[in-house]
């Protein structure tokens, strides 16, 4: 039974090892670089009750350099002020253009149905997406997302992390969660298999939009506008990432760990509609994740092979340590690295947890 146990440890080891390995295909390699661009360009915000947010980010959007570009400013039936405080930077600058989303009772709390009225109010082909609580973390950001496209690119990922706040465990669990998410769909999208993006910080054409109809093939899905479109239009020619540090955009993070539970859960909820392909290689990186810790604290509990066992733990840790430090690096997210071996099994316990709710009930969705 030892042996057996110590040999599944072993294959699950080579598992997760395999993913990392692979996941070096965007931590080693370097970060992209804006090109002179200047084609004009639509930056689309949705905003559902945000007029703190809007008041505090919207005016880091007006402020990027790049010649040429409008702001759809979608209000989305909010019942606070955020007409109010769109209304307001309009009277100031008329690059902005206002979407008034009414609640219909066919697509009421839709983000999709606003988010394709904005589509249909722009007036270029390149569209930039952002949301009402996220700041580009630079001047540039508009900059490196536009260069991204070309004749064959037609949907640029981007990188939207959560702003540092206190030095709380649960700032750091979310920015970790994102690091990493943003490691596996940068390097899938590196390796020809793009499977997802996020809204926070995304780039398509309208061409690419109107080709698959908009969301209609997932428009009943309340969640899912950035991955499951993503999902769907992707493929190994049309993506490019977009990772230079000017480039990211960061938005508030959930302060406590229950809300950051039902956002998750709404994320995760999602993911069953991906193609079969992703699903598969996505379950199979948790579960190997989840056995690989169950059967390390097994082994060690009861001393099974233990110089052995530690010392694979010892090398999955290296691998991994470099794999995120590396990525870490390149989208400044570094001060959450040293805590990775304590973090990641708190991670992998999160989302078991996810999982076993949402099979219990269905997770809230767009406020």
């Amino acid at each position: 039974m030892a042996t057996v146990l110590f040999a599944l440890f072993l294959l699950f080891a080579a598992i997760n090892l395999s993913y990392f390995i692979a996941f070096f295909s965007f931590s080693g390699s370097r970060s992209s670089e804006a090109k002179p661009v200047t084609f004009p360009v639509s930056v689309i915000v949705c905003a559902k009750n945000e007029a703190e947010n809007l008041q505090n980010f919207l005016p880091s959007i007006l402020e990027q350099d790049y010649p040429d570009f409008e702001v759809i400013v979608i209000n989305d039936a909010s019942a606070d002020h955020t007409l109010d405080i769109i209304e307001e930077f309009q009277q100031i600058d008329p690059r902005i253009k206002i979407v008034n989303v009414e609640n219909n009772e066919a697509f009421w709390a839709n983000k999709k149905y606003a988010l394709t009225l904005g589509i249909k109010k722009a007036q270029n082909e390149h569209l930039v997406f952002t949301d009402a609580d996220c700041a580009p973390q630079s001047i540039h950001w508009l900059r490196h997302m536009a260069s991204g496209f070309s004749e064959e690119k037609t949907i640029v990922l981007g990188y939207g992390g959560y702003f540092q706040y206190k030095k709380s465990f649960i700032n750091k669990l979310i920015r970790f969660e994102t690091l990493l998410t943003a490691i596996q769909y940068f390097s899938y999208a590196k390796l020809g298999n793009p499977y997802m993006g996020v809204g926070r910080n995304l780039a398509y054409t309208s061409g690419q939009f109107y080709k698959l109809n908009g969301f209609a093939s997932h428009l009943q899905i309340r969640s899912g506008d950035d991955d499951l479109f993503v999902n769907e239009a992707a493929t190994n020619k049309n993506v490019v990432v977009c990772d230079h540090k000017e480039s990211i955009t960061r938005s508030v993070p959930k302060t406590s760990i229950s809300k950051w539970f039902r956002q998750k859960r709404r994320h995760a909820s999602v993911a069953k509609f991906y193609k079969s392909k992703h699903k598969l290689l996505l379950g199979l990186f948790y579960t190997s994740r989840l056995l690989f810790w169950i059967l390390l604290i097994i082994l060690l509990v009861f001393k099974i092979y233990w110089p052995f066992t530690l010392g694979v733990l010892g090398l999955t840790l290296i691998i991994e340590g470099i794999v995120y430090f590396q990525s870490a690096k390149k989208l400044d997210e570094k001060d959450v690295i040293w805590l990775f071996p304590i973090l990641e099994p708190f991670l992998i316990l999160s989302q078991l947890g996810i999982f076993i709710a949402n099979i219990i009930s269905k997770p809230s969705h767009w406020k």
